[in-house]
């Protein structure tokens, strides 16, 4: 009976299987990101309207949006909206933070509640806008009417739409609601992560909880709450579809829930200025991309020092 030989590969053998399998994820990645990315690129150092001949008009789209007031005005919209929600969303997940990790209170069912505190994260924009919406309407929104019953106020709030400071706040307060859930499974990991010998030398050295705390667990905590606040501030530079759906197209009141990506979105289907549009993308992608790098670096220098 005549043995079967096993063909032995050498040392540079290269398994050609794997890039076939590769295949289909450089395909699609190439087609829906790449592409995408350099079209609208080129787009930008034209007039392209949507229709028509784009002809090229070299850096003026961008020269535009950066002596744009409006744009200016959405941009610092946005950052007002981000602020108040940043401060919201990782105050309140280090809060629970500190009373779910603390054993003095010994809470019980923690995956129970960093399910419930994710959910909102997981509910479509579409839905959390209309909720909102509904609730804080001003005739017949299920605020106003607890609100007037219990005294707290004596006639009906316009939230949405009679201040601009109020209208923001909402749109804040919002997406601290939505997001704090995925800051607080973070931090909570962080946590937990850390080692106890750390809190069982600290005990032992007469150390109260507060001491411990600051000296010990924000420290440690730093890179990760570092973490959050960037990818937050890529988010929030990014806000869109909850300003969008509370106010409409015209981001009422007094333009105050006008965020820079609500610009560019009018600016490209409303105004039909494609070009234009796609400048602003990259002004916002170069502010994004500047703002990360410096918060890195005190992130770094922190952690050096």
């Amino acid at each position: 009976m005549a043995k079967t030989t096993r063909k032995s590969h050498g040392p540079n053998h290269v398994d050609h299987y794997g890039f076939i399998f590769c295949i289909p994820f450089i395909v699609t990645f190439l087609i829906f990101s790449v592409y995408p990315v350099v079209r609208t690129f080129t787009m930008s150092f034209t007039d392209y309207k949507g229709y028509g001949v784009a002809n090229f008009v070299g850096v003026a789209n961008y020269s535009r949006a950066i002596q744009d007031p409006l744009f200016w005005d959405a941009f610092l919209n946005t950052l007002k909206m981000w602020g108040l929600n940043i401060v919201l969303q990782l105050g309140l997940a280090l809060l629970l933070t500190i009373v779910f990790n603390d054993i003095k209170y010994k809470m019980r069912g923690l995956s129970i509640f960093r399910a419930l505190f994710y959910l909102p994260n997981l509910i479509a924009a579409t839905s959390v806008a209309f909720l909102f919406k509904t609730l804080l309407d001003w005739k017949f929104g299920s605020v106003n009417q607890v609100l007037l019953s219990i005294g707290l106020i004596k006639e009906p709030v316009n939230w949405l739409g009679g201040s601009a400071m109020t209208a923001q706040a909402v749109v804040g307060v919002v997406g601290a609601w939505m997001w704090f859930g995925n800051s607080f499974i973070m931090l909570m990991a962080g946590v937990q992560g850390i080692s106890h010998d750390y809190y069982e030398a600290a005990t032992i050295d007469g150390a109260g909880r507060w001491t411990i705390f600051a000296k010990i667990t924000m420290p440690l905590l730093r890179p990760i709450m570092m973490y959050v606040a960037i990818t937050s501030l890529i988010g929030g530079l990014q806000l869109f579809d909850i300003p969008y759906l509370i106010s409409g197209t015209k981001g009422l009141p007094g333009r105050s829930l006008y965020t820079a990506v609500f610009y560019l979105f009018n600016m490209a289907f409303t105004n039909h200025q494609m070009g234009y549009a796609a400048a602003i993308a990259f002004v916002l992608f170069a502010i994004i991309a500047l703002c990360s790098m410096v918060a890195y670096k005190l992130m770094n220098r922190k952690e050096e020092i």
